[in-house]
């Protein structure tokens, strides 16, 4: 069987027996990374073991189906605040928006009010490749969502490391990139399946980060990581920082806000997420900021961020 290391995506062939039916911790020999490793699932009699074949990716004029992953290998960061949010804003700006929820936690879907829904697991174990069947029309206009639920975590098991996985979310996104305008996916903080075919399919990458020490050892992280993927699977990705959780009064929040700016400059955006109690609000009322409070500060500050990515998404269509 060939598995894959989670941190370098280095691929390595090991003899099943090595490997319990319940998965066995193995280290990479070449970055040294310890990670559980699965035996492939079993395949029923007669049946040739699962393979993908990627397609060819469809190219498009820049002004449809632009896919941006919300990234970061830190959790608490705001991504599935941020996926959100910034989904809602691009809707209300007139744009066509499909959110998914590429995390087994499911928080994305929950966020919009629902649960015992199919997933993408569904889409891969039915019998048409198209995306369609699966996608919800949410309440909220030119807003739709491909939602997550527990079976999400079958997909790790089962498709993580065969041939070309990488590929697989990409290839499904091509049956209907041409219905949505812009495609935003919530990711997990940890890096297998979904994070790398994420950030395959992505052609931008929006880093969350807070103001606090640690976060900013995950963008870093998050970035070599992205670099890796651009070299092997993905050349066209890019990638921005969004700083979150602002709090313009915290003396320790603005200086790493600068370290920031300085460290990455043009690759963070120039919008800053502000800290607001409209965020914890809405979250429990399970609704858009913008929509709990059209005034709320970070409510407002999403809408900015999705006038700087439309910006720089037609800025570059047009060079």
């Amino acid at each position: 069987m060939i598995i894959m290391c989670e941190n370098c995506i280095k691929k390595f062939k090991i003899d099943d027996k090595f490997i319990k039916e319940s998965g066995s911790k193995v280290r990479c020999s070449d970055c040294g990374h310890v990670f559980t490793a699965y035996r492939p699932a079993p395949v029923p009699h007669g049946e040739p073991p699962i393979k993908y074949n990627p397609q060819p990716p469809i190219s498009t004029d820049g002004t449809a189906g632009n896919v941006i992953s919300i990234s970061n290998q830190k959790g608490g960061v705001a991504k599935t605040t941020t996926c959100l949010n910034l989904g809602i804003s691009l809707a209300l700006l007139n744009k066509r928006v499909l959110l998914i929820d590429f995390d087994v936690q499911s928080n994305l879907t929950i966020s919009l009010g629902y649960r015992e829904t199919t997933s993408f697991y569904e889409v891969m174990n039915s019998d048409s490749a198209n995306l369609d069947n699966f996608i919800i029309k949410t309440k909220y206009h030119n807003l739709s969502l491909l939602p997550s639920n527990k079976n999400m975590v079958l997909l790790n098991k089962k498709y993580f490391g065969i041939q070309n996985f990488e590929f697989i979310l990409r290839d499904r996104l091509a049956f209907i990139k041409d219905q949505f305008d812009y495609i935003v996916i919530d990711t997990p903080p940890s890096i297998g399946f979904f994070s790398i075919n994420t950030l395959t399919s992505a052609d931008l990458v929006i880093i969350p980060c807070e103001c606090e020490y640690l976060s900013t050892h995950g963008v870093d992280y998050t970035l070599k990581f992205i670099n890796l993927v651009k070299e092997k699977t993905n050349p066209r990705i890019d990638s921005k920082i969004l700083i979150t959780r602002y709090d313009e009064n915290n003396t320790v929040a603005k200086l790493i806000a600068t370290k920031l700016k300085r460290m990455y400059n043009e690759q963070t955006f120039g919008t800053f997420i502000e800290l607001d109690d409209k965020i914890k609000e809405s979250s429990i009322m399970r609704m858009p900021v913008i929509y709990y409070d059209k005034q709320s500060r970070s409510g407002l500050k999403y809408m900015r961020l999705a006038k700087e990515i439309l910006e720089k998404f037609e800025r570059e269509a047009s060079s």
